[in-house]
């Protein structure tokens, strides 16, 4: 799935991201607020769908391999969060459904969570 359907499918904003970034293709994805369990569960490539806004976020994301990040619940991430994120090549995204919400709707497109790779 294109990171632009994504963002279609949830009704995202774009945070930070370039035209090439949003034409990536994401085939898996990983809710979680623990970013423990991002680093034990999550897969290279993947999407990580999460409440937390600080820039603790873009390291875990970097040191995961992780392509975009989006904020779930309306939250808008720390300007320091944005700063590095752009500094990492990271794409940042904003979606006003909860977790929950935005899982279920990419799981019902065929997105799939980190254990299908």
């Amino acid at each position: 799935m294109k990171l632009k359907e994504i963002i279609e499918t949830i009704q995202a904003n774009v945070v930070l991201g370039s035209a090439d970034q949003l034409d990536k293709n994401i085939q898996i994805a990983c809710g979680s607020d623990l970013m423990s369990d991002v680093l034990s569960f999550i897969k290279p490539g993947a999407m990580l769908l999460t409440g937390l806004t600080n820039s603790q976020v873009v390291r875990t994301a970097e040191m995961a391999d992780i392509v975009s990040i989006c904020f779930v619940r309306g939250k808008q991430p720390l300007q320091e969060t944005i700063d590095l994120a752009k500094e990492k090549s990271i794409s940042l995204l904003s979606t006003d459904y909860t977790m929950f919400e935005s899982c279920g709707l990419l799981y019902e497109k065929g997105l799939r969570g980190c254990e299908y790779k």
